[in-house]
């Protein structure tokens, strides 16, 4: 941060303001503090008859994977919106009966991910400005090995166990990176 956005003076200080516990970034002109918190990453397994909507990136990073449609959270809407929103965007398909399916925290980029279980409206989807293309897999047929990221295959295992019991639950858990970048995931 090089400017203050409340005053604009460029005197901003890294350091633990009076009565905090973590460094943040603070005018010494008109003590306005920065506040750095996690982002909300929403999104859906959309479903379609014994399918599953994916969605192959156009974007960094992982351009040219297979993903869920998700995204940021924007501000004034709801979890349920943004999930339905990012759905759309990426995939062009309308959403109805969305349901929380699972909430996974990943401390080591700051996110926390929230996934819901819905429905495509009339099995329609094509690719939105950020997908290369899209489709309607059945478990057999994901591109495991394809997939963008840690989440996303942690999420498939979930959905498809819950499936084959006939029973879907609320998930929960955190996945993380050690300092050799080897992935944990902790299930709660």
């Amino acid at each position: 941060m090089k400017f203050c956005s409340s005053c604009g003076s460029s005197e901003i200080e890294h350091k633990i303001p009076e009565g905090d516990n973590r460094l943040r970034h603070c005018c010494t002109r008109c003590d306005m503090v920065f506040y750095e918190n996690p982002k909300i990453v929403t999104g859906c397994i959309a479903q379609w008859e014994d399918k599953i909507l994916m969605c192959k990136r156009a974007i960094e990073p992982r351009t040219g994977t297979w993903t869920l449609p998700a995204g940021f959270m924007e501000n004034h809407e709801t979890m349920q919106e943004a999930a339905a929103r990012e759905t759309f965007e990426e995939a062009t398909a309308r959403t109805s009966d969305l349901e929380l399916f699972a909430i996974y925290n990943l401390p080591h980029i700051s996110q926390v991910y929230v996934i819901f279980k819905a429905d495509v409206i009339d099995g329609m989807a094509s690719a939105g400005i950020e997908s290369l293309e899209t489709e309607f897999y059945d478990e057999a047929s994901i591109p495991w090995s394809e997939l963008s990221f840690p989440i996303i295959t942690e999420t498939l295992k979930l959905y498809f166990e819950d499936r084959s019991r006939g029973k879907f639950g609320l998930h929960t858990g955190e996945i993380t990176r050690d300092h050799e970048r080897a992935i944990q995931i902790i299930r709660y």
